[in-house]
């Protein structure tokens, strides 16, 4: 099986994280090549996650085979040509753009590699928040409100853009860069001055930011398993450290809480797990998704928030706890998406040519 981690995004160091998680926990019980991808895209076959943790380095470097590294970028037929030689299974562990949204999925299509995760729509639709919220709103599932601006849209109009936000939305509002997860690039704004700075950082990592109404809420996970007949955890709850769940709080100061199951009543918990299967149907998803949600303090009602298509995997991340807690353990739950993953391998429809 090849462990495809690091990649290009922000979310870098995370992924490194939960290679090496994963590594660690089927040593001995399947067969693995490592494969570091750097942040400049270069491709190294047989560099170990576990051994960047060790070091205190989480980033995947060009310097560490650079004869390779230099074949696997500039090669698309040998890296496609190594890939389906070396390569039975894939784990994608690529958080965020360029790796979780698609663009490896649709390289490991062309190689004609099985691998773990949604498709190459699933992965897209998963990424683009402002994509995949209008498929919710279309499937009848309930979101909170939000707006959508592009850059230009920004650059050409701030002031009405400014007013708009207010008029809609109010103070506190969260700006968030549309294709980007692990809470990079996300703003909590009080004002119109930091909601102009939440603009410029937003549009750092993304040329479409979406704005979301403030929600005074319980936030609550919930991991999904499967294919076409996917099942649901147990819920969790986060209490967040920090004003809300961000990127420091999440894998710097681990100032957060996480409570499993979540403190919901039987039919809330029932509602959430039915929402998070319908969220992994919506776009089409497989293999595992992690599904999160608002409970709202004042009236108990459960809002969809957004669905990602590879959550992290460390032995903390939510989604494995979340499967620990409904009694399928870390290394077992590898096994299990591995399983699936080739199961909708041998389902994909035979080409005319077969």
């Amino acid at each position: 099986m090849a462990l495809l981690y690091g990649g290009q995004s922000s979310e870098h160091e995370v992924s490194v994280m939960s290679a090496a998680s994963v590594a660690q926990a089927i040593r001995g019980k399947i067969e693995v090549l490592p494969i570091g991808i750097s942040k400049e895209g270069q491709w190294i076959p047989g560099l170990a996650p576990e051994t960047l943790v060790k070091s205190g380095c989480c980033a995947v470097s060009g310097g560490q085979n650079p004869e390779i590294a230099r074949l696997v970028q500039n090669d698309t037929g040998f890296l496609l040509g190594y890939l389906r030689e070396e390569v039975d299974l894939a784990f994608p562990l690529l958080h965020g753009p360029m790796g979780e949204d698609g663009t490896v999925q649709g390289l490991l299509e062309l190689a004609g590699i099985p691998y773990i995760g949604g498709g190459v729509m699933a992965s897209a639709v998963g990424m683009d928040k402002e994509i995949m919220k209008a498929l919710f709103k279309h499937h009848g599932l309930p979101v909170g409100d939000y707006l959508v601006y592009r850059r230009y849209e920004w650059e050409n109009d701030q002031e009405q853009i400014c007013t708009a936000i207010e008029d809609r939305l109010g103070y506190p509002c969260f700006v968030k860069p549309a294709n980007m997860g692990s809470s990079v690039g996300i703003s909590k704004v009080h004002n119109r001055m930091e909601l102009e700075q939440a603009f410029l950082l937003a549009l750092s990592f993304d040329r479409k930011v979406v704005v979301e109404a403030f929600l005074d809420a319980y936030e609550v996970e919930c991991a999904v398993l499967g294919n076409e007949e996917p099942r649901a955890s147990v819920p969790g709850e986060i209490v967040p450290g920090a004003e809300f769940y961000s990127y420091e709080d999440k894998y710097v100061k681990n100032d957060s809480e996480l409570i499993i199951p979540a403190r919901l009543t039987p039919e809330q918990t029932e509602q959430v797990q039915d929402l998070a299967v319908r969220v992994f149907k919506a776009i089409d998803c497989a293999g595992m998704g992690r599904v999160d949600f608002f409970v709202l303090k004042e009236d108990g009602r459960i809002l969809v928030n957004e669905i990602n298509t590879i959550p992290g995997f460390t032995k903390i991340s939510m989604y494995p706890k979340l499967w620990a807690a409904s009694g399928i353990p870390y290394p077992e739950l590898i096994e299990r998406l591995a399983q699936l993953a080739l199961e909708r391998f041998r389902e994909r429809p035979r080409s005319q040519k077969d």
